[in-house]
């Protein structure tokens, strides 16, 4: 089990790498690290599996949330290509979505790293190197494909159709806050 949990989570961001679907790099994103809750469970870190479940749950949440948010004020389209210079014309977007993409590239002292960290950790106490190693692989690859895709969405100059519409998602402000303080701290 642990062996084809570690291909899986190398295998899923090495495909979101080429991707330019929102969404599709996030559901590829979503596979890699149930890849690590799995490859922790399946050689006995059984808390650090589930602590990573948990943190996890919030930043994937929160980038999932800010997605919606840009999807949503550019009148459903996912394309990358034609988005960028997003972070003036979206800035809660762009803030959640930094902190959702610091988060799980495991930058301290995000939730993530710390998840994350736990998992290195028991990987080499348990006498795993070469697990530990694609784990790190992934780990890499996951900072790699995220701030791809940040950069991609909300920097540059705008590259789509139709310009966006106004960030007006009042209603989006305190689940996608509350999620961004808990891929924090959580």
């Amino acid at each position: 089990v642990p062996i084809v949990a570690a291909k899986n989570a190398v295998a899923q961001p090495m495909i979101a790498t080429v991707q330019y679907d929102i969404k599709r790099v996030l559901a590829y994103s979503t596979m890699s690290q149930i890849g690590y809750m799995i490859l922790a469970v399946g050689v006995g870190a059984y808390a650090a599996g589930t602590f990573h479940f948990i943190t996890h749950a919030f930043f994937k949440a929160l980038l999932f949330m800010a997605a919606g948010i840009v999807i949503h004020n550019l009148g459903g389209q996912q394309d990358v290509r034609k988005m960028g210079g997003l972070a003036r014309r979206m800035p809660l977007a762009f803030w959640t979505f930094l902190v959702g993409t610091l988060a799980i590239s495991g930058i301290p002292p995000f939730a993530g790293f710390f998840s994350k960290d736990a998992i290195f950790d028991q990987l080499l106490a348990l006498g795993h190197p070469v697990l530990w190693a694609f784990a790190v692989a992934t780990a890499l690859l996951t900072a790699y494909y995220m701030f791809r895709l940040l950069f991609l969405t909300f920097s540059g100059d705008f590259r789509g159709d139709h310009e966006p519409h106004a960030d007006r998602s009042t209603s989006m402000i305190v689940p996608t806050v509350t999620l961004a303080v808990l891929s924090l701290v959580g």
